[in-house]
């Protein structure tokens, strides 16, 4: 069976936990920071866990990973 092509553009954004879980950095902080509370500026720093639908969306593009 030939290889199996990994989406280069997922492996660059995403990566697996040790449970299987997926971890991709929060969305929404590129521009407009004024508009945005403190207090949302600061929930939105560093990685989060992503769904469980969205998830298994995004294993196909990654099929050789957990």
């Amino acid at each position: 069976m030939p290889k199996l092509k990994t989406k280069s553009g997922a492996k660059k954004r995403f990566k697996f936990t040790a449970n299987g879980k997926l971890k991709h950095g929060q969305a929404g902080k590129r521009h407009g920071m004024i508009k945005r509370s403190n207090e949302q500026i600061r929930e939105l720093r560093g990685t989060t866990v992503m769904s469980a639908s969205e998830t298994q969306r995004v294993r196909r593009w990654m099929p050789y990973s957990a």
